[in-house]
């Protein structure tokens, strides 16, 4: 890679870096661009050349978060698959643990996320972010070898999901968040074992 090319990514990355620990220490709404370029040790004219401001360094926080994790759920599902998983709510599962796991692994983000204080629009955003993920969840439960599938369903279990996944960045530490996780996977199961038509 070039020098320039990577002096600008490098950039890229404290400026992302940097207005991490500052929305996550204050919010969106109070942050301000100052101390992120600061904790960046950057310029302000460095940081407007990558990003067109504030609400372009949370956007671009919130993309990269949500494209890791459905990797994060995307790899589950084929690591089981692989396995010989056919199940479509096992296979469900799967990216399901991964995605609150990764919430947890994330939690600075994700609470950030989960709050609703983000650029006008965010929850624009947020709302077809969900909804995308419905979609790719519907894909997993319809399954191969699946019928109809009520189109209710994939939307109450994303929903299921999306709740548990907020409590889990509640939770004080590791163990209880995998407790709080481990029981809504069990109740998941639980209400799946007769989906409907």
């Amino acid at each position: 890679m070039p020098v320039m090319q990577r002096r600008a990514q490098d950039t890229r990355s404290a400026l992302l870096q940097a207005a991490r620990e500052v929305f996550a220490d204050v919010g969106y709404s109070e942050a301000n661009v100052a101390e992120v370029v600061s904790r960046a040790g950057s310029s302000v004219g460095s940081m407007y050349h990558h990003f067109g401001g504030k609400a372009d360094l949370f956007l671009a926080l919130h993309d990269g978060y949500q494209a890791r994790q459905e990797e994060r759920a995307d790899a589950a599902v084929r690591e089981v698959l692989m396995a010989g998983e056919r199940n479509s709510v096992r296979l469900f599962a799967a990216g399901a643990r991964a995605f609150m796991q990764g919430a947890w692994d994330e939690r600075d983000l994700a609470r950030l996320f989960f709050t609703g204080d983000g650029p006008p629009g965010f929850d624009t955003v947020s709302r077809a972010g969900f909804g995308d993920w419905v979609r790719r969840s519907e894909t997993v439960l319809r399954g191969p070898d699946e019928g109809p599938l009520n189109q209710a369903y994939p939307l109450l279990l994303a929903t299921v999901i999306a709740a548990g996944t907020h409590e889990v960045t509640q939770q004080t530490d590791e163990r209880a968040a995998m407790a709080f996780m481990d029981d809504i996977l069990i109740l998941l199961t639980r209400f799946t074992a007769a989906p409907p038509p």
